[in-house]
């Protein structure tokens, strides 16, 4: 016998069923018997298959020895259960300083948390904060520096900062006169391409480039891009070297070993990310503060919620929306992988929805929406109660002019 989710899925095939779908999610409770999927090791299959750019450390060590070398890095910057730069010490590289991210290089701090530079507690290391207001390694911070090796998991989304951190050290190392290479890792998300692309007038720390929500890139072609198409000062002096992955390409299915951010826990939330972090532009909560982050929204009230959640201060998320509030509002993680992955785009209808059947329309979105949409155009669109379809069809010229730039820096095996 089919499950509630198997016959929603087969149901989802058909274009005019999608909208009922969605509306029976936002309408109902929907509880189906299924596992939430949790970060797991690649199956055996895959792990003899893949190889992450790191791993591949006789394409790159030869390049390291005897330089002074920075390494830009977090908790997912592995080679198996051991640490980049733990790794590089070991077989001798001349590590003098490592840059850590948005949530530090130890990856634990919260979502614009202010992290301190200091020393790495287990190497000793100078270790420097990229965010805040140093988001881009200084002159001085960069003295004595020959290399920067360039090591973080990202998840495919224009508005994940790792991306804009990568954007920064390219551009410091442009400047310097210092070589950056860059190991590739698997995108979770690589396998599709969505959203509208940024526009100028909304460009920030969680968008630089004219880019659609979901960009289709691995990190390492993102950098090509990046380089390719000047988006940075001096793009033509930077010495850029990028590893590829082996064995990986964008129809495939990767399941990270290690929770990317503090608030992705699992693949339920990476699959839910790029349609669920435009509520963050919103007064709707995405469940930081809960066992459940980026798989469930809600706010106090939430008209027709089923679902309650209550976010407290826990690490990754001290001060979360509605903080010891408690919310009601959908459970949304039954429907990653098995409808939202293989179906490959950003499901509107959840905010349009959450728009529509909102109490305080005039309350409901705030200024951090464009600048995470990347225009005002479908703000705009959703007040005006735009269709779906016409919304979509208004990114496709977008969509379309940066697939034909996109295409020029791919390194693995397209989806189309």
């Amino acid at each position: 016998m089919l499950s509630k989710l198997n016959l929603f899925y087969l149901l989802s095939h058909k274009k005019s069923r999608i909208n009922l779908l969605l509306f029976l999610l936002f309408a109902f409770e929907v509880r189906v018997n299924s596992q939430i999927i949790s970060y797991k090791e690649i199956n055996p299959a895959d792990a003899v298959a893949i190889k992450t750019g790191a791993e591949q450390t006789q394409k790159y060590l030869s390049i390291l020895k005897d330089k002074n070398v920075a390494v830009v890095a977090n908790q997912t910057s592995l080679i198996g259960k051991s640490h980049l730069v733990d790794t590089l010490l070991k077989l001798g590289v001349k590590i003098q300083k490592v840059f850590g991210p948005e949530h530090g290089f130890r990856g634990e701090a919260d979502a614009g948390e202010l992290v301190k530079n200091g020393l790495d507690s287990k190497t000793g290391l100078p270790a420097v904060s990229l965010y805040g207001k140093n988001k881009m390694p200084t002159p001085e911070q960069l003295a004595g520096i020959e290399i920067v090796v360039f090591d973080i998991q990202d998840v495919g989304c224009r508005f994940y900062t790792f991306i804009s951190t990568l954007t920064y050290v390219m551009e410091a190392c442009a400047e310097n006169g210092i070589k950056l290479i860059v190991l590739d890792r698997p995108n979770p998300n690589g396998h599709y391409i969505d959203g509208p692309i940024m526009e100028d007038a909304y460009k920030s720390f969680v968008g630089l480039h004219p880019v659609p929500i979901v960009h289709g890139c691995s990190i390492g072609e993102y950098a090509l891009m990046v380089k390719g198409e000047n988006w940075i000062k001096d793009a033509v002096k930077l010495q850029l070297s990028v590893i590829p992955v082996e064995g990986w390409n964008h129809n495939q299915n990767y399941n990270l070993p290690v929770r990317p951010s503090p608030n992705l826990p699992n693949m339920d939330a990476i699959w839910l990310y790029p349609s669920l972090c435009l509520f963050e532009g919103t007064n709707v909560s995405v469940g930081r503060g809960t066992d459940k982050p980026f798989q469930c929204v809600g706010y106090p009230d939430m008209p027709g919620g089923k679902y309650s959640f209550t976010p407290r201060s826990i690490a990754g998320a001290k001060k979360p929306p509605y903080l010891d509030t408690l919310c009601k509002g959908f459970l949304l993680s039954d429907f990653s992988e098995n409808y939202l992955r293989d179906l490959g785009q950003i499901y509107l209808f959840w905010l349009m929805e959450g728009y529509r059947t909102s109490l305080k329309k005039d309350k409901f979105f705030i200024p951090y929406f464009e600048k995470l949409a990347g225009t005002d155009k479908l703000r705009k669109q959703i007040i005006a109660d735009v269709s779906e379809d016409d919304i979509r069809k208004s990114w496709e010229p977008g969509i379309k002019q940066y697939k034909t730039i996109r295409k020029k820096y791919l390194l693995y095996k397209d989806f189309e």
